[in-house]
């Protein structure tokens, strides 16, 4: 949650490189890339861009911060996929096909124990991102609080709707590459997450100011939006359901044109 204090005024380095990495959602990047790039013969290019990912993201957050303190998705990101690594790189050929099977549920649950997890030791893992874009004033201010409890509740959400997402292709529909539960249902748990983290922050500042803040129309139009390309990319990979592609990037135009009128 960002407030009102400038950064510069306690001491947090600024800039678009710092404050890409003061965002939480960076220290889930290698989980979601992982999550939607494993599949059948895919485990050890998926793991292997995870870990550099993971890597890379450590490197740059300590030059570009010039050090700082270790956050327990930082710590997450490189244990769980070294681990992977490694037993990807001793496993069997069957226990190579149950990772490629499972191992994106095995992530997104992974990630949904840590997102409530951290919430049940009071510790909700966003907050370590977010004291680092406010004065040390606010960090135990019951808004503030409240505002990471929020959404690190909703990632957790969204992470257990796509471990559900996968499961039910791979156990129900045996099928790991379905168009629905591997790739759209997982995405769009993740962008709903994504925009809420945007969004709510700021519907909290205006309630204590006393205004009315952005609307739920500002929460709602990108997801709106994402109903366009994906009823393109059902409309080219499944064809028996032609019709559902064209509905849904018919809603998606509508749908669009009244959350942008609302505005």
């Amino acid at each position: 949650m960002r407030s009102e204090t400038r950064p510069e005024a306690y001491g947090t380095a600024t800039g678009p490189v710092s404050g890409f990495l003061e965002n939480p959602v960076v220290g889930m990047a290698p989980w979601i890339v992982f999550s939607l790039l494993v599949g059948p013969g895919r485990f050890e290019i998926a793991v292997g861009i995870a870990l550099g990912t993971a890597l890379a993201l450590i490197a740059l957050s300590r030059f570009a911060r010039r050090g700082g303190s270790w956050k327990l998705l930082e710590l997450a990101d490189v244990v769980f996929f070294a681990a992977l690594a490694l037993i990807g790189a001793l496993a069997s050929d069957g226990t190579l096909r149950w990772l490629e099977t499972y191992a994106g549920e095995i992530a997104n649950l992974t990630l949904t124990v840590i997102a409530f997890g951290s919430m049940a030791v009071r510790m909700p893992f966003t907050l370590q991102y977010a004291r680092e874009q406010v004065d040390p004033s606010l960090w135990h201010a019951p808004a503030f609080l409240r505002t990471n409890y929020v959404i690190t509740g909703v990632w957790g959400l969204a992470f257990l709707v796509a471990a559900l997402a996968g499961g039910y292709g791979d156990l129900v529909l045996h099928n790991p590459d379905n168009i629905w539960t591997g790739w759209i249902i997982q995405i769009l748990a993740i962008v709903a997450a994504l925009r809420f983290t945007v969004w709510y922050p700021g519907v909290v500042r205006a309630r204590a100011r006393g205004e009315s803040g952005p609307g739920r129309s500002a929460l709602l139009l990108p997801l709106a939006g994402l109903l366009v390309p994906i009823g393109i990319a059902v409309l080219v990979l499944d064809g028996n359901v032609w019709w559902l592609g064209v509905a849904l990037m018919v809603a998606g135009g509508l749908l669009t044109k009244t959350l942008r009128a609302r505005d």
